[in-house]
């Protein structure tokens, strides 16, 4: 989990519906197992990436959306691998990849299995210092 006193976002929840397939959507995606509990009335289930704080939640007060609120962003190093696998857990991609200037990487918006609207951004490849000729 991210250390929250340095971490500019600290924790994240993303909206699902039915949290077996949402599970089955992101542990296919990012290739990593979440961790599933309760938490008073919330069903939650825990992204367990080194550094990663979030989950996600099903409960009364949460609505999946494609085109309103926050869009979070994932990081995804090998972005069209992370685009595959997208539409092979049944999401779909709806934005991209798109290259940021700058040599910022590349981004792209995908469609969970719950409807959601989430980003996957992939940083620049940083270059190795050339070799120094003796």
């Amino acid at each position: 989990m991210a250390n929250p006193s340095n971490a500019l976002v600290n924790w994240l929840e993303i909206p699902v519906t039915d949290m077996k397939r949402a599970m089955q959507f992101y542990e296919t995606v990012f290739e990593h197992p979440l961790r599933r509990g309760m938490v008073g009335d919330l069903d939650i289930a825990v992204f367990t990436h080194a550094e990663s704080a979030g989950a996600l939640v099903r409960g009364e007060q949460y609505r999946s959306s494609a085109f309103y609120g926050p869009v979070p962003y994932f990081n995804a190093p090998q972005l069209d691998d992370v685009l595959a696998r997208v539409t092979y857990a049944g999401g779909r991609t709806v934005r991209g990849p798109v290259q940021l200037p700058d040599n910022m990487g590349r981004f792209a918006h995908i469609t969970d299995s719950e409807g959601n609207r989430i980003g996957l951004h992939e940083p620049a490849m940083v270059a190795a210092p050339a070799a120094v000729a003796h």
